[in-house]
């Protein structure tokens, strides 16, 4: 299960994403994320990725899409933490 929650904030728009990023889950956050990238404006997008507990192959290539399209990725924990610091590293 995955809860996702949208902010829009004057300076920036926040998705926040808590539990686990697989499966159906993945492309119910890309269709949000569609539909906020839509909406930014000039701001920036700021994926909340401290809830989330676990992510598979299709989740970890949904965050390099939304890091490649510019999106900041912000985490906590070993292993999310280490998740985006490779996804900003690694990919293209």
């Amino acid at each position: 299960m995955l809860r996702i929650t949208s902010l829009d904030e004057l300076d920036r728009v926040i998705v926040k994403i808590e539990g686990s990023l697989a499966g159906v889950w993945v492309v119910e956050l890309e269709a949000v994320w569609r539909g906020v990238y839509s909406r930014l404006d000039g701001r920036p997008l700021y994926l909340d990725m401290k809830g989330v507990e676990h992510v598979d192959r299709a989740g970890t290539y949904l965050l390099a899409l939304f890091r490649q399209r510019g999106a900041h990725l912000v985490a906590s924990g070993t292993l999310m933490t280490e998740l985006a610091r490779s996804i900003e590293e690694d990919w293209p």
